[in-house]
């Protein structure tokens, strides 16, 4: 491989290295848009105009805390400018770009050029993630933020600058905490993250990296802190992150037999009480039985309203918190109930994530098993890391055990949740920048052919 870049004379800028990446997603995304918006996308778009009118949520009972105000923030300026839906997706490419940029960057601080230039090539060619660059969703903006963690977060331990290192500690705070503004189960992250960095620290007060990791987590705090007094001023509810948990948590602990825990779009609010709301926000117009007719088996729905009528016409009664809390009784229920069920379904999370598969009621297709090579890589790979890490947990330098605890409470908060192959792909760089100093580090792979002595 050195031969083969020293034979070519790659540039070493990276933004110029990879720009090729950043022509492809433009093509890729003017190609393959689609026609309209869908889904997700008009709930952003939603909160961008409300963002606009001085306002995030509706006042309770119609509280709507659908996503984090991160995305929305970013989409509010072009939005009021008028740009075109093409336009916002087209940003999707150049954060995606970046990313790939930002991952070779963090590489570079700990591995060799090689490495960090096949990592970088191996994220920039992830067709998996290419998929969410055709809409407005929060999954490329997510994706850039994390690389950009990885970056300031790698550069905050390796600076030798005091100075220096101090500003990036406080850069990597404020990034993660803005990541928890984007995907709100990140708030959860941080405060197991400050609890943590603060025991670690009290066992050792001398050790810098501790008071780092302290200092980095308490700044992501203090960052998502503005929307926690938000929520608690709407809700009366301290640390509360969004009125979708209840939801996702109800489809997680489903105990009907063909069901494994795949999450299914929202019901609609009750007409005759949410008529404003429901004429103002269309992504709340969503029936899981009517959205998902195309892609469903048949008799799916049928089975939708045997296993789950009841449950919705309970629901209907409700809006904004009070129907988030409606879910989350029945899922308490569930659990409960069903407990075996339930951790079947955490089981099933772990193939979703990695390869969306099983899901309940869906149409398999050929097209589906495109998801096993990339991701598939990376969890042998990860198989193969899991070990020399373990062994060499107090030798392996700080930044990459920050990350590695950041990634597992992550990954494990999404097994008890309804989760998809979109909450592994964001957390996919840091798996990969493990997976390269780990090879860099402890393992070393020589390949010899028959004949050969």
């Amino acid at each position: 491989m050195s031969n083969l870049i020293k034979k070519f004379k790659l540039p070493q800028n990276p933004y110029l290295l990879f720009s090729p990446f950043l022509i492809l997603y433009v093509l890729l995304i003017i190609i393959f848009r689609g026609s309209g918006l869908v889904g997700d996308e008009l709930r952003h778009l939603y909160y961008a105009n409300n963002l606009l009118h001085g306002f995030y949520s509706p006042h309770s009972p119609h509280v709507n805390l659908g996503i984090g105000p991160g995305y929305p923030i970013v989409l509010a300026p072009f939005v009021a400018m008028h740009f075109p839906y093409l336009g916002l997706k087209l940003l999707n490419a150049v954060f995606y770009y970046l990313s790939v940029v930002f991952l070779f960057r963090a590489a570079r601080q700990m591995v060799s050029f090689n490495k960090s230039f096949l990592v970088g090539l191996f994220w920039g060619c992830n067709y998996i993630t290419f998929n969410f660059m055709y809409f407005i969703l929060t999954e490329s903006f997510t994706i850039f933020l994390i690389t950009l963690m990885l970056f300031l977060l790698v550069r905050a331990y390796q600076s030798k600058e005091a100075k220096l290192s101090r500003k990036y500690v406080y850069l990597s705070g404020f990034i993660i905490g803005y990541i928890a503004l984007t995907k709100i189960i990140f708030g959860y992250v941080i405060l197991f993250l400050v609890v943590g960095s603060a025991v670690l620290w009290l066992l050792n007060r001398k050790a810098v990296n501790y008071r780092k990791g302290l200092i980095i987590s308490c700044v992501a705090l203090i960052i998502l802190m503005p929307y926690l007094i938000y929520t608690y001023y709407l809700t009366g509810k301290f640390f509360y992150l969004g009125t979708l948990a209840g939801n996702n948590m109800y489809w997680m602990t489903s105990s009907a037999p063909n069901e494994y825990g795949t999450w299914f779009p929202d019901i609609p609010p009750k007409p005759d009480t949410n008529a404003a709301l429901h004429d103002k926000h269309p992504a709340q117009d969503v029936n899981p039985v009517i959205s998902l007719k195309r892609i469903f088996v048949p008799g799916a729905e049928d089975s939708l309203k045997l296993y789950h009528q009841e449950d919705f016409d309970e629901f209907r009664k409700y809006d904004g918190v009070e129907l988030d809390d409606a879910y989350k009784r029945v899922s308490y229920q569930n659990i409960k109930a069903h407990p075996a069920k339930y951790l079947q379904n955490c089981f099933s999370n772990f193939g979703r994530m990695l390869f969306g598969y099983p899901n309940s009621y869906m149409i398999q297709k050929p097209g589906d098993l495109l998801r096993i090579p990339p991701n598939g890589i990376i969890l042998v790979l990860s198989l193969l890391c899991l070990l020399p890490t373990l062994i060499n947990w107090r030798k392996i330098d700080y930044p990459i055990r920050f990350l590695l605890f950041f990634a597992v409470l992550y990954l494990g908060g999404s097994v008890f949740g309804s989760a998809d192959i979109r909450m592994f792909s964001i957390i996919a760089p840091i798996m990969l920048l493990w997976i390269a100093y780990i090879m860099q580090r402890a393992i070393k792979v020589k390949l010899r052919f028959f004949g050969e002595m």
